[in-house]
């Protein structure tokens, strides 16, 4: 695993320091490797475990409101060199052949989780983080005011711990999360490629199709497009567990995706994630503190998922100086950060959760969509609901 042990530190005292951490954070997504080298910057000693080796592909819409581009060149991200695309234009279609296009007030920009999760692996590294790649954590205990964990055999111990581990995870079980415990009516599949094609770079594209959705928009390279889709667990059961014959049979009734779905792709099998939820999440359990998609997921219709990880981490970050400091305690700190974590977040998700429900009820969507094209003022407003402050 690689836990910068040397073979020279040979007395227990020494190993155990080694294995002695300020912060560990589990699980290398945006918030993980965000808070990771904020953290670093303020001089504390951090791990980071990640169960894939970068680099490598997420299920994620790919695109990041303009909210989080000063925080991520306050991180160290040249984003200025890369010739990112700038999106500003949102288009809607339903398979009805409804339209809504709309300026995109805020606005953002594309980039693949690829590519950007690679360069902040690359920075957390220079900035002096232990980055683990290739495990997992299973088991995290908390005890004599210290979290305890085993990985591979080797067991640490730090002050602070993150998870950050996405939509779910077995430390979900590990934890008994309440959120897992619940029954769900319905069960969410999300599916992503990268396509080759020649679209407006300024646009992103969110095509409806019956029990689902999908996005559309420019990532970096010539002619890369990320394609992102959502829908239920049911719809793929009825094409006989083939996402060949979803996306012939379901996706493509919305002209758009029938001719989006036609295109070449840069890697044939997509990734894919299944048992998808949205239910409301504790955003800390037995001490840890939750960041990003463990401590809640917005509808990915609303395209600010990532902004909001790279907002909680930030925010995470500012809380914990007081803590390393002495001024406050673990349940201060604990307190603090769900409180804050609840106002700058909660009517997000809950904005996103209503435009979603109502995107499965097609009695109601088409007259939505036609009253959204006429009123748009209705829909900036409907847009920014979803949508943050500049983190910086």
């Amino acid at each position: 695993m690689g836990l910068g042990i040397s073979a020279s530190n040979t007395t227990a005292q020494m190993k155990a320091d080694s294995l002695n951490y300020d912060l560990a954070i589990i699980g290398g997504g945006l918030a993980g490797l965000a808070t990771a080298i904020e953290q670093a910057d303020m001089g504390r000693k951090v791990i980071l475990f990640e169960k894939k080796e970068y680099p490598f592909h997420k299920v994620c819409g790919e695109y990041i409101s303009n909210e989080s581009w000063g925080y991520l060149e306050q991180l160290g991200l040249a984003l200025k060199e890369w010739n990112l695309p700038k999106i500003n234009q949102l288009k809607v279609s339903t398979a009805q052949g409804k339209e809504l296009n709309q300026a995109l007030a805020k606005g953002g920009f594309g980039i693949s989780r690829y590519f950007l999760d690679n360069k902040l692996a690359e920075l957390a590294k220079a900035k002096g983080v232990e980055v683990v790649e290739n495990t997992e954590v299973l088991q995290v205990i908390f005890k004599n005011n210290q979290h305890h964990i085993e990985v591979e055999g080797e067991k640490i111990c730090a002050n602070l711990v993150v998870g950050s581990f996405g939509k779910r995870s077995k430390l979900d079980h590990q934890l008994e999360r309440k959120h897992r415990r619940k029954k769900s009516s319905k069960n969410y599949l999300a599916v992503k490629y990268h396509l080759k094609a020649a679209l407006p770079e300024n646009l992103i594209g969110l095509h409806i199709f019956q029990n689902g959705y999908c996005g559309i928009s420019k990532v970096e390279g010539e002619d890369r497009y990320c394609c992102c889709y959502l829908t239920l667990a049911s719809e793929l059961k009825k094409c006989n567990n083939s996402i060949e014959k979803l996306e012939k049979e379901v996706l493509s009734k919305n002209n758009y995706l029938k001719t989006y779905l036609g295109y070449e792709r840069y890697y044939h099998a997509p990734e894919v994630i299944a048992q998808v939820n949205f239910k409301a999440k504790k955003v800390v359990e037995n001490h840890i503190f939750m960041l990003g998609d463990a401590a809640g997921l917005i509808t990915p219709l609303c395209g600010n998922g990532m902004s909001m990880a790279l907002s909680a981490a930030h925010g995470f970050s500012r809380f914990t100086e007081n803590y390393f400091q002495g001024k406050i305690t673990r349940k201060q700190l604990e307190e603090q950060y769900a409180r804050w974590w609840k106002a700058e977040f909660g009517l997000r998700l809950k904005a996103g959760r209503v435009l979603q429900h109502l995107f499965y009820k097609p009695s109601l969507l088409n007259p939505a969509v036609q009253l959204l094209s006429r009123f748009k003022k209705l829909s900036s407003f409907l847009i920014g609901l979803t949508h943050g402050k500049d983190i910086v």
